[in-house]
């Protein structure tokens, strides 16, 4: 089974990244947290795509992918490099659900099974949450769900799992671009509207734990 494990970061430059942030911590800071945080990411993402499936020996973890906003190609190739990424892409222009809703497709036309993708602003990510999302999408007992998120307490997600193939079985050739369509980006009903257009597309959904990420100088208080 092909599986991806995507990695939306964009490059940590002060006054580039984390705007919200650096509204009350400063353009410097928020860059240094950014830094971090996507260090962090990456890190846990890669011990995932090193490592074989702990039920099933014999199965390879996904392949990793950098996806990279805030670089032309030539920077955004040096960074991947600095970063020890296996393979890198471009996340282009546009909202987040188009980025998004980018990979997504990226994936289809490459043939992935499951992808999983995440965002780079959650501290306390483990290794954990990445095999529960993939055993999810395994469907123990067959039959399993098409899409899986990963709640934020800001009303938005920290993760997005889809199964392609059952997405496309129970919601047609078009569902994985219908999914996030007409999803209101950076509002606190990112999670509900989701819901919402699974359940309108037949889609089997499974959520992992609550989460937070860092948006705002506030939420650096759940940060240990």
């Amino acid at each position: 089974m092909k599986r991806q494990l995507v990695v939306l970061a964009r490059w940590p430059a002060p006054g580039r990244c984390k705007q919200r942030l650096a509204g009350g911590l400063g353009n410097q800071r928020a860059a240094r947290i950014q830094k971090r945080l996507s260090a962090h990411t990456l890190g846990t993402a890669t011990s995932l795509f090193a490592a074989n499936s702990p039920t099933q020996p014999t199965t390879p973890g996904p392949e990793l992918v950098l996806a990279i906003s805030g670089l032309a190609a030539k920077a955004a190739s040096r960074w991947a490099r600095a970063m020890a990424a296996p393979r890198w892409v471009l996340q282009g222009e546009g909202p987040l659900g188009v980025r998004l809703q980018r990979q997504i497709t990226r994936a289809c036309r490459e043939g992935v099974q499951q992808v999983v993708v995440i965002g780079s602003d959650l501290p306390n990510l483990e290794t954990a949450d990445l095999r529960q999302a993939f055993g999810a999408l395994d469907g123990q007992p067959p039959g399993g769900p098409d899409l899986v998120l990963g709640p934020a307490r800001d009303g938005g997600y920290w993760l997005i799992g889809l199964a392609l193939q059952g997405l496309r079985r129970h919601g047609g050739p078009g569902a994985p671009g219908q999914l996030l369509a007409g999803i209101p980006w950076g509002t606190n009903q990112v999670l509900e509207r989701t819901l919402e257009e699974a359940a309108g597309l037949g889609l089997r959904v499974a959520l992992l734990q609550e989460r937070s990420d860092v948006d705002w100088p506030e939420d650096l208080a759940r940060w240990r």
